[in-house]
């Protein structure tokens, strides 16, 4: 008795912390489209922007997290219906949308989200990768993650990303994140190229207007007019990248640049130069 008691209270903990998973969900209408990378690529910026659109219900909270869960996907079909709690739309909304970055770099994340939904839309924010690994190490060093300055964190991340196989790593996947060309080919193997929108980080930031644009284009809703630009969660570094880090990382990363040039018909030679 003691044990059901227990065990009932706990489930009454979790019902008043977590209501709307366990309360009837407000709709059955499955989500739309998905802002899917990459992490620190603006995709906080373009999620509030978004939040903005009178014909758009963002989920109650950027990063959901659901299909890079692998305890969700164990064990048969999983449970939608949590995934739809995350979302509240009125009669006014025409389509459904959350962002979770790590969907793009997620190796499974793909396949999980075609079996959900086959048209779903698919918005990448590309950051030159370089900037990008100084970033998210200097969030995770903010959130007191890492111990590890940048350095030592570089020269360490393939065995501390080979302790979390046969999973991928969240946390100090640095470098392994900016390899970009499998990341897309592997969304592609399941979504045709007319459902995946790959844009510039630099270019939301620097001209939100004209992006903006191409996204409501893209999801087939009315323009947003007039936004601000914006940044979101950035962070005040405590010092500047190191010139041996950033050559490191420019050796890093150099045919990766080159190759997703000739992928996307983009021209990045400034990524490699700054």
């Amino acid at each position: 008795m003691a044990n059901s008691f227990s065990s009932f209270s706990g489930f009454l903990r979790k019902v008043i912390r977590y209501p709307k998973h366990f309360l009837p969900c407000h709709s059955t209408r499955k989500v739309d489209f998905l802002i899917c990378g990459t992490q620190k690529g603006g995709t906080s910026a373009l999620d509030t922007y978004l939040r903005e659109h009178p014909e758009v219900c963002m989920a109650d909270r950027k990063e959901v997290h659901f299909f890079d869960n692998d305890s969700r996907f164990t064990g048969g079909e999983p449970n939608y219906f949590r995934y739809h709690a995350y979302f509240s739309p009125r009669s006014s909304h025409k389509i459904l949308g959350e962002a979770t970055p790590v969907y793009m770099y997620w190796r499974d994340a793909p396949a999980r989200i075609h079996a959900y939904n086959p048209s779903m839309k698919l918005i990448v924010l590309l950051r030159n990768p370089i900037e990008r690994a100084y970033s998210h190490w200097n969030m995770e060093r903010a959130r007191r993650r890492d111990p590890l300055a940048f350095w030592e964190a570089l020269q360490n991340e393939k065995e501390r990303c080979a302790r979390s196989l046969p999973h991928q790593n969240h946390f100090f996947s640095y470098m392994d994140r900016g390899f970009y060309t499998i990341q897309l080919q592997r969304l592609w193997q399941f979504f045709p190229k007319e459902q995946v929108l790959i844009l510039k980080s630099e270019d939301l930031r620097q001209k939100p207007q004209d992006i903006l644009e191409r996204v409501c284009d893209f999801l087939g809703v009315s323009s947003l007019p007039n936004p601000a630009p914006r940044s979101i969660h950035s962070i005040r570094y405590a010092a500047p990248m190191t010139e041996r880090e950033r050559e490191y990382l420019r050796k890093v990363f150099e045919q990766e640049i080159r190759e997703l040039e000739q992928l996307l018909g983009w021209d990045c030679s400034n990524w490699l130069s700054t």
